[in-house]
């Protein structure tokens, strides 16, 4: 197979910078311009002579512009409206509907008459399937058997009243049953009610399914950071299939998320709701940072939160440590190996040395119930992906500061990763690898030219060529220096060219997207010390680039090597391309199983719960 692109010219890098700040990437000018004749743009000012005789023109006191990043939303919830229930058409009679109504004129239009006085509010697909299947003549009712409401009816019920169970609210889908007063039975207010009942019930139904399905909230209403495809669910079959399972809690249950992340997680809320509140958690007080070889009264806290907090898998590789322990208080060798192979499971720094982040994560962090309201959101956030991530798959998650690479339903490499800083944040979404790019030129977006880089081209327009980038008006080659700084940058564009020092490092991994995030090399390694890593402009910063494109290539590191070693820009393309997930999930399985927890680094689970209530308030307000 060949490995290379045959005449492949790179475009240049669009930087992650851009992604943040939600802006048109800068153009550079490449060889493809070139030979698409691609120079009919507006000419920028290019100032003749040198800028440091400005012309009179020049407004060389005009305030500094800014490019303003995504923001974040006040949620507004799905639409809902009243059912329709003018589509209604006469059911067929049936033993089970001619009973409904009053005992001497249970007639179809009787029947339908009440059903049609029925006042029931539903998200808009909700009640478009609602008009669908009563909307049929040939549908029966669903809830009800002759003047009772049946045990299809209250089964469901029951399973929507532990819908807590999958990280929904069960007062999104509450339904009262009618009371009758046996003393004065006025068959049409029973009836009335009874046809209420059942369209009510049905809409709570096709509600829990959508829910569970695609997730009560839609992401891209939380901010300009979430992207994603909102899923569709088909509700029209759920009544008819609700109706002839003989089991209607086990099918609704089929419909829930299970993925085995999702599994994990719906496993996790059951143990935390489990514990309750009377959990006692571990505390390690530590004033300052404790050093191999130190002392600490600590100690025997560290150790007993490590066998708590640790995977199975590390109890077992540690299990002589552990069991030889006798509650000393000497950081001994064996102790501190210990704590190194918790620190790298759980993506810390392992060197041994027990600081507050380490203390953090050994202490579970967060208390019964912040757990148990990550692990909701995170359930939802699920929602948002596929149910199947797939048996092959790159998986970001930034509040982790961790990627890892999973094949054949396995993982197979994890490393560190230096995501967006907070005011400039890597956006979730989902898309797909398609090339790694070697000795990549970086693409400085318009965001950093004028965010960043103007203040210092304004009083020193040498600034560019004195740094080794290339910079180009309208497509054209200039020097730094001739260009007016003072005027528009729309048609200016700068690029670094491929070096040592060159912000994407040797390589970056590209899944060409809207916001121009990628994964890339930084020749800023001291970043992947640090416990918190959200320092970049948006992309995705790997620790090891090198393996990870040799995973995503199929190849060895060896021959990514050789790749790097031309020395000259070029692109390859993956053998086939495969999903990766740039996800934030507070809450998440490891490789074992196990959840762990992490810093919300954005505050982004605040706005999914403040999601949360905006549309159980909204689903609850009377009609």
């Amino acid at each position: 197979m060949r490995f290379f692109l045959k005449g492949a010219v790179s475009a240049l890098a669009l930087s992650c910078g851009m992604a943040a700040m939600g802006v048109a990437p800068a153009h550079a000018y490449t060889l493809m311009d070139m030979i698409r004749g691609d120079r009919a743009r507006t000419q920028s000012t290019i100032i003749n002579p040198a800028p440091e005789v400005l012309p009179p023109q020049v407004n060389t006191s005009a305030p500094l512009p800014k490019v303003s990043a995504p923001r974040y939303y006040t949620y507004k919830v799905d639409p809902m409206r009243l059912v329709d229930t003018g589509k209604f058409t006469d059911p067929v009679v049936t033993g089970a509907v001619a009973a409904v109504g009053t005992p001497s004129d249970a007639t179809p239009s009787v029947q339908r008459r009440y059903l049609i006085d029925a006042k029931v509010r539903a998200p808009v697909e909700v009640a478009k399937a609602l008009e669908t299947y009563y909307g049929d003549s040939k549908n029966e009712l669903v809830w009800l058997t002759g003047t009772e409401v049946n045990d299809r009816a209250k089964a469901a019920m029951a399973f929507l009243a532990n819908a807590g169970s999958v990280g929904l609210d069960p007062a999104d889908y509450a339904v009262e049953v009618p009371a009758v007063d046996p003393a004065n039975p006025d068959p049409a207010m029973r009836d009335r009610a009874l046809t209420q009942f059942e369209l009510a019930l049905s809409a709570k139904v096709l509600a829990y399914v959508q829910d569970t399905i695609r997730g009560r909230v839609d992401p891209n209403k939380l901010s300009g950071y979430h992207d994603f495809a909102r899923k569709t669910v088909n509700l029209d079959p759920v009544l008819k299939l609700a109706r002839m399972s003989p089991d209607v809690g086990a099918y609704l249950s089929s419909r829930t998320p299970n993925g085995p992340q999702f599994a994990a997680l719906q496993a996790e809320l059951a143990k935390l709701k489990g514990e309750g509140n009377g959990e006692q958690p571990i505390k390690i007080e530590l004033s300052g940072v404790l050093h191999p070889g130190e002392t600490s009264s600590e100690i025997p806290n560290i150790v007993k939160a490590i066998d708590k907090h640790g995977s199975a898998a590390l109890k077992s590789e540690n299990a002589a440590t552990l069991a030889a322990y006798t509650g000393g208080i000497d950081y001994s060798p064996e102790i501190v190996t210990l704590v190194e192979a918790f620190q790298k499971e759980h993506g810390l720094k392992p060197d041994g040395i027990v600081g507050q982040a380490t203390v953090r994560t050994m202490t579970g962090g967060d208390s019964n119930s912040s757990k148990i309201e990550k692990v909701v959101v995170a359930m939802e956030q699920a929602r948002w992906l596929p149910a199947d991530l797939g048996p092959r798959y790159v998986f970001i998650n930034q509040p982790a500061f961790m990627v890892y690479y999973n094949n054949d339903n396995k993982e197979q490499l994890s490393m560190r990763v230096v995501i967006g800083q907070p005011s400039h944040q890597t956006f979730f979404f989902q898309d797909q690898i398609q090339t790694v790019e070697f000795n990549p030129f970086w693409g400085v977006p318009q965001s950093i030219i004028i965010n960043e880089m103007l203040p210092k081209l304004r009083s020193d327009p040498n600034y560019l060529d004195r740094m080794g980038y290339e910079v180009a008006v309208g497509g054209r080659a200039v020097p730094s220096s001739s260009v007016d700084w003072y005027g528009s940058t729309a048609n200016v564009s700068v690029r670094q060219p491929p070096s040592g020092d060159n912000a994407l490092g040797e390589l970056k991994i590209l899944f060409p997207n809207a916001h121009a995030i990628y994964m890339h090399d930084t020749p800023s390694k001291s970043f992947f010390k640090r416990d918190m890593r959200a320092l970049s402009h948006g992309c995705v910063r790997l620790a090891d680039p090198r393996a990870m494109a040799a995973a995503v290539l199929n190849t060895t590191v060896d021959k990514i090597g050789q790749e790097i070693a031309t020395g000259k820009n070029h692109a390859v393309q993956v053998p086939q391309k495969f999903p990766v997930y740039i996800a934030y999930f507070t809450a998440w399985p490891d490789k074992n199983g196990v959840v762990q927890y992490f810093n919300d680094v954005y505050d982004r689970d605040t706005y999914v719960q403040k999601a949360f209530d905006a549309t159980t308030k909204a689903r609850g307000a009377q009609i």
